[in-house]
């Protein structure tokens, strides 16, 4: 099993043995790799992040390795994810896992595969602002369903999926970053009918969620990370918080989290 000098198991380098490109002889099988990592996450706690390759999710997949934490990161895409593969080369707890959201078969898979790994903390990150311009007689309604799949119907999905895996962890947190513009109350002009009502309804699935998984100890919350300067928000007429200051706050939120106060935004 390969090794850092100090000794500890190099995630790094199991999972590059575990690329498709190795030969056989070098390949790791699933169940080894993940009897493995079953027993090197009881040591930190595990966080699972959907949507890791840029902007907030890129921000929490560093802080949270910054942490200690064992990371499970995913991107749709990981060949193009250059920052999120420049963290895991200086974190090897950290996993790149590729995954498209709206895939439930996807989705499935990957929760088979740690099926036998607590997980501490699932966000549910990943998100699309959908196309701009959304106005009257110009509404796009083959985008908007484009939009519900990947902000409202995926974080649903995962979190039903992985909710043996989070039940089986020592925190037992799921977290959907939603947004202010889900507000009903503080809409005062028409803009943005296809990412606004999808985090509205994300909210009330979520706000459902907390109360069905309260029983088994897991809490729930929705935050709003507020304006970040990420490149859903370029070209946004406002100031913008920088990414690693927003996401430490988000973080401070996490760790407040409890069953005394799920299911709220």
């Amino acid at each position: 099993m390969p090794r850092t000098s100090q000794g500890q198991v190099d995630f790094g380098r199991m999972t590059r043995m575990w690329r498709p490109r190795a030969r056989p002889r070098d390949r790791v099988s699933v169940a080894a790799l993940l009897a493995t990592m079953t027993t090197a996450y009881a040591q930190s706690p595990t966080v699972l992040i959907t949507g890791a390759n840029r902007g907030i999710g890129l921000e929490l997949a560093r802080q949270y390795c910054a942490r200690g934490w064992h990371v499970i990161a995913t991107a749709r895409k990981p060949a193009q994810a250059s920052a999120l593969a420049d963290i895991a080369a200086g974190h090897p707890a950290l996993v790149v896992e590729p995954l498209d959201v709206t895939d439930a078969a996807a989705v499935a898979a990957l929760a088979a595969k740690y099926r036998d790994v607590p997980i501490d903390l699932l966000i549910n990150n990943a998100g699309v602002a959908g196309p701009r311009g959304q106005a009257l007689r110009y509404l796009d309604y083959d985008a908007y369903r484009s939009v519900l799949e990947t902000n409202t119907i995926a974080p649903m999905r995962i979190a039903e999926a992985f909710l043996s895996s989070v039940a089986a962890g020592t925190q037992k947190k799921i977290v959907a970053i939603s947004s202010s513009e889900a507000s009903i109350s503080q809409v005062n002009s028409p803009r943005a009918y296809w990412y606004r009502s999808s985090k509205a309804a994300l909210n009330m699935l979520m706000r459902n969620l907390a109360f069905d998984v309260q029983a088994r100890g897991i809490a729930v919350a929705l935050i709003n990370p507020g304006p970040v300067d990420t490149d859903m928000m370029k070209g946004v007429p406002m100031p913008l918080q920088k990414p690693a200051d927003a996401i430490a706050k988000v973080i401070v939120i996490i760790d407040q989290l409890g069953p005394g106060n799920t299911g709220r935004f």
